[in-house]
């Protein structure tokens, strides 16, 4: 409740600051009307949570710049949980919270274009880059599907759409948008569902590390992955059995470990980083041509890097989909 009575008296400030701001009367009295900012829009729909957290993270004359800004500003109730689920106090962070929640607020934010929910449906599904940064500084992704309302990495759903600012666009979701891994873009998106699949199953015998567990961790890595899509590894599998009879649950799990750990890469190599000749991944060493943007496995196999799949970034680490399956020397 306490928390609930200072977003309140901010409310009152905030309104009684744009109140001030805009008017202003020149010698003819006239009213030089201020623009709509995405902090006002949020105000409107009485947004006091996200409107608090902007406060504490000085992030409000951030929005109320030029931009453009598209915000995914989460309800009251969804900060409520994310409070309740951390044990944050808006009114008492300390220096790491404050960076923390900084960083969770700016993941809601895109800058410098446009996004409404049309732009959202008629692209179906992809990615796009938030104003949050991971490891190097690079700026996170955010994975959206529209197959069932707009879904943003898997959780959060836009609840009331395309609320129009002077510099942007605010659309409300109905869950706080958290700080994505490795693990959220590969069980989020289907197209990579085989590769979960083969990580669980690495996982139930003695794995190179603990899959799952590591690629769910903020605080692991960071890692570079190279993420065969479910195509590549249906090819792999009539690769190893003509026949069309061998399931990927079938294979040894010391066999799919020793083939995951070739995708794996310690640091965070974005794409434009990609080296041109010999990478050591935790298994073995592969050979990336960062000009046909291909990488090529012990055994000669060549395998092409999905240029608009490229440069996922999570905070652990960052994802770049491949469509063959990389193999240790056979």
């Amino acid at each position: 409740m306490k928390i609930i009575s200072k977003n309140f008296k901010l409310l009152t400030v905030f309104l009684l600051v744009i109140g001030f701001t805009s008017c202003s009367d020149d010698d003819d009295n006239t009213t030089t009307p201020t623009p709509t900012t995405v902090v006002d829009i949020a105000l409107e729909n009485n947004l006091t949570s996200l409107a608090a957290a902007l406060q504490a993270t000085d992030l409000v004359t951030t929005l109320q710049g030029e931009g453009p800004f598209t915000v995914f500003a989460p309800s009251n109730a969804a900060f409520a949980q994310l409070l309740s689920d951390t044990g944050l106090d808006l009114n008492n962070l300390s220096t790491a919270e404050n960076a923390l929640v900084k960083n969770i607020l700016l993941n809601h934010v895109i800058i410098g274009i446009t996004v409404t929910s049309t732009n959202l449906v008629d692209a179906e599904s992809g990615y796009t880059n938030t104003a949050a940064t991971g490891p190097n500084g690079a700026n996170l992704s955010l994975y959206y599907t529209t197959s069932n309302g707009v879904m943003l990495n898997g959780s959060s759903t836009v609840t009331n759409a395309d609320n129009v600012a002077s510099n942007g666009i605010v659309h409300i979701v109905d869950e706080v948008i958290g700080l994505p891994t490795i693990a959220t873009f590969a069980t989020t998106n289907p197209a990579l569902s085989n590769l979960v699949a083969a990580l669980q199953l690495a996982d139930t015998g003695t794995p190179t590390v603990p899959y799952i567990s590591t690629v769910s961790d903020a605080s692991a890595g960071p890692f570079t992955v190279f993420a065969p899509t479910n195509d590549a590894f249906a090819n792999l599998l009539l690769e190893l059995d003509p026949s069309g009879n061998t399931a990927l649950g079938d294979l040894d799990p010391a066999t799919v470990d020793a083939v995951l750990t070739y995708h794996i890469v310690s640091g965070n190599i974005q794409s434009s980083d990609l080296p041109n000749g010999a990478v050591m991944t935790l298994g073995g060493e592969i050979t990336a041509d960062n000009t046909a943007f291909t990488l090529t496995d012990p055994n000669g196999r060549i395998s092409n890097i999905v240029t608009s799949l490229v440069d996922i970034q999570s905070m652990n680490g960052v994802v770049h989909v491949i469509d063959t399956v990389l193999l240790p020397m056979q």
